[in-house]
């Protein structure tokens, strides 16, 4: 039975850090490409970065060089650190995996149900 589970979210005021972990279990995690999606209320869901099972990382335009994800194998663990959050970021995060094949900001497989992140001004 695949899980994803999130944690680290929370409330953060404008300029400052989180980080965002997702314990996996029930499927090959380090095969997967790994991702973490955002929704705010009212919006659609935006995919934020994926890291592929070789390392490749990407990103949305709205959090380079903000964002850096990241995955411990071993651990079956992926992370989210960001920095200089700001109102704009606040939303559900939500940890996802996916083939290999699929490792682009557009759906997944499988979720989690999310942390809430908040930030305020």
């Amino acid at each position: 039975q695949v899980q994803l589970v999130e944690s680290g979210g929370g409330p953060v005021q404008a300029g400052g850090s989180l980080r965002l972990s997702c314990a996996a279990s029930g499927f090959a995690y380090s095969l997967y490409c790994m991702k973490w999606f955002r929704q705010a209320p009212g919006k659609e869901r935006e995919g934020v970065a994926t890291i592929a099972n070789d390392g490749n990382t990407n990103y949305a335009d709205s959090v380079k060089g903000r964002f850096t994800i990241s995955r411990d194998n071993d651990k079956k663990t992926l992370y989210l650190q960001m920095n200089s959050l700001k109102p704009d970021d606040t939303a559900m995060y939500y940890c996802a995996a996916d083939a290999y094949s699929r490792c682009t900001l557009i759906g997944a497989n499988y979720w989690g149900q999310g942390t809430q992140v908040t930030v305020s001004s």
